[in-house]
């Protein structure tokens, strides 16, 4: 593979690594009879962080390894990304991440075969407002992911992250975690939900009740209004 079709296949298999590492934590955290069962919100935000490192790392020698429409878009809005690219993108990051919560499922088959909680299930998937309020939950993803891109635009401007961007990018995703993540889970990143939400959707998962596709439109609206904004001020400041 050469040219476009080798970046946009790029994007395809890192968001896929994203899911599976960053799902896969999230497993490992929620479901039955897990050996990090009950490890907590902190080891949910390392283990984002590092999956967004490695996925980076994985998908950075063959295209830009954006792994996220948000990131997309704010990268075209700066004139730093073909618009011609941004829907094949798009389109590549989310079959990646149903692919990689496929994969999650496959790994974890036997422990969502012993868990009963439909809130575990779908949160091994998908994110989710512990106060479903949509002012509130919208907001919250709009400035997570305001943080996210204004700060990877910036880190492109930034000779002390040269070389070490991805890290920087894990130690981001930490930081809004920790920080910003209590409310909805941030996702950040529309793929990042809607790709394991129509994994879950489809998969033949005992137990696993509905898709909650009312709530899903959050986590796709919210971070893409994020990355407009946090483009908009970069090129205000620039």
């Amino acid at each position: 593979m050469t040219g476009d079709t080798l970046t946009i296949f790029s994007e395809f298999l890192g968001t896929m690594f994203l899911i599976l590492l960053g799902d896969g934590v999230v497993a490992a955290v929620s479901l039955k009879k897990s050996k990090a069962e009950g490890a907590g919100w902190v080891a949910v935000t390392m283990g984002w962080g590092a999956a967004v490192t490695l996925a980076v790392y994985i998908a950075g020698f063959m295209g830009p390894a954006h792994l996220n429409p948000a990131v997309t878009l704010g990268f075209a809005i700066i004139g730093d990304f073909e618009w011609a690219l941004v829907i094949p993108f798009i389109l590549a990051q989310i079959a990646g991440a149903i692919l990689g919560g496929v994969l999650v499922w496959l790994t974890y088959l036997a422990h969502f075969r012993e868990t009963t909680d439909q809130g575990a299930i779908l949160g091994t998937f998908a994110t989710g407002a512990e106060i479903r309020d949509n002012t509130a939950n919208i907001l919250s993803e709009v400035i997570g992911t305001f943080v996210l891109v204004f700060g990877l635009l910036a880190f492109g401007q930034n000779s002390f992250t040269e070389g070490l961007n991805p890290l920087v990018v894990g130690v981001l995703i930490l930081s809004i975690g920790l920080s910003l993540g209590g409310s909805t889970g941030y996702a950040i990143n529309p793929a990042r939900d809607l790709g394991p939400r129509i994994a879950h959707q489809f998969l033949p998962i005992a137990n696993k009740g509905d898709s909650k596709w009312e709530y899903s439109w959050i986590p796709i609206v919210g971070p893409m209004l994020g990355a407009v904004v946090a483009a908009l001020l970069y090129l205000v400041i620039i």
